[in-house]
């Protein structure tokens, strides 16, 4: 009973073993089981950081591609040339706080008035022609003719005074000219008002005094040194009916005849304004050239005078009829080319020297040395 018991315990113990056995074996094909799902991902975390890695080079290769797409940014500005936008702006900006624009605003300024009969106007209205109103010695045509042309000449013996030879380079159209004082020669450069005489008689210069209306005449700031024909061609006319043919200046030319209106208090019409703002728009920032400003008793003796006058009695009003009556010269341009004068004494004490060769009173005999200008 012992042996078969004590067999039947070791068969036992040893089934038991193997069920250990068997049951090690399972939970370490278990564990390794295990295991190998969790070395999977890891595997797997290997692989992503292989991605990642990629993926960071792409956004960074992406991130690259935005810093070189910058260069479009920086195209905007380049194409926008900052430096050079800034010196735009730089000189922009000079003119917007100078002048910038300043002939629009000008222009805003004057009044706006329909044209004023030509009655009684004649050229001694504004005084002898080229008077030495700067008292330099030298008539304003010859000042007018050393400031505008260069390499001048003078004729011997006139104190630097009478240009003899110059070279122009004609705003109004663009040309050189060579310029030679002679009888069929000094026609060739002519010295322009810039606001026509006629055409400021009929837009306020009639309410300027005398003085005023010599200034105008003899006053730099309105005259300039140009081509003869373009000149004749131009006449009376405003901005309205001429423009130089030289389209590069007429910006400046438009400008400068806002000056002159502004300074003397001078009025445009609807339609030269409309002329002056199409001109000026093509150049917003057009400056009003230097030298203008506002003759000091320009407003005062125009505006004013017609209020006292009036307010005075009956016999002040005699007073302006007078000055009205001094179309009084009329009579003598009514004459035209029958103007005669015996000698240079009559030509000066009539106010008329020096004269030049087409005006009227003009002739050879006055003109010694037939340089084309009499009684200088």
């Amino acid at each position: 009973m012992k042996d078969s018991n004590g067999a039947s315990v070791r068969r036992h113990t040893s089934i038991t073993r193997g069920v250990f056995s068997r049951e090690r074996s399972a939970i370490r094909l278990t564990a390794a089981i295990l295991a190998g799902m969790m070395l999977l991902p890891l595997s797997a975390c290997g692989g992503s950081d292989t991605d990642v890695s990629a993926l960071s080079s792409e956004s960074a290769s992406t991130s690259a591609t935005p810093s070189e797409s910058a260069s479009p940014s920086e195209t905007p500005q380049s194409s926008a040339s900052p430096s050079d936008d800034a010196s735009a702006q730089s000189d922009g900006n000079a003119g917007s706080s100078n002048a910038s624009g300043a002939a629009v605003d000008m222009l805003a300024t004057l009044p706006v008035k329909g044209r004023a009969p030509k009655t009684g106007y004649a050229r001694t209205q504004f005084g002898a022609a080229w008077s030495d109103v700067d008292h330099n010695g030298c008539d304003t045509r010859n000042d007018i003719l050393k400031r505008d042309m260069t390499n001048v000449t003078f004729k011997p013996g006139t104190h630097d005074c009478v240009v003899k030879t110059g070279t122009l380079n004609d705003p109004y159209t663009g040309k050189t000219i060579n310029f030679v004082r002679g009888q069929h020669t000094s026609t060739a450069v002519q010295i322009d008002h810039v606001v026509a005489l006629s055409d400021a008689w009929q837009k306020g210069a009639q309410q300027l005094s005398a003085d005023q209306r010599l200034q105008l005449a003899n006053d730099p700031y309105n005259l300039l040194a140009v081509d003869g024909p373009a000149n004749q061609q131009k006449s009376d006319s405003d901005a309205a009916s001429w423009l130089p043919s030289n389209k590069s200046f007429r910006c400046q030319y438009v400008a400068r005849q806002i000056g002159v209106k502004h300074k003397y208090a001078l009025w445009v019409t609807q339609a030269e304004k409309d002329a002056m703002t199409s001109v000026l728009s093509g150049c917003p920032g057009q400056t009003v050239p230097d030298g203008g400003g506002v003759v000091a008793s320009a407003q005062a003796d125009s505006q004013p005078a017609q209020t006292p006058e009036p307010a005075q009695t009956t016999q002040a009003a005699p007073a302006p009829a007078q000055t009205q009556a001094a179309p009084a010269p009329a009579p003598a341009q009514q004459s035209g080319g029958d103007v005669y004068y015996q000698n240079c004494s009559a030509v000066r004490a009539a106010g008329k020297a020096p004269l030049y060769q087409g005006q009227p009173g003009y002739s050879r005999k006055l003109d010694r040395d037939g340089d084309g200008v009499a009684c200088e």
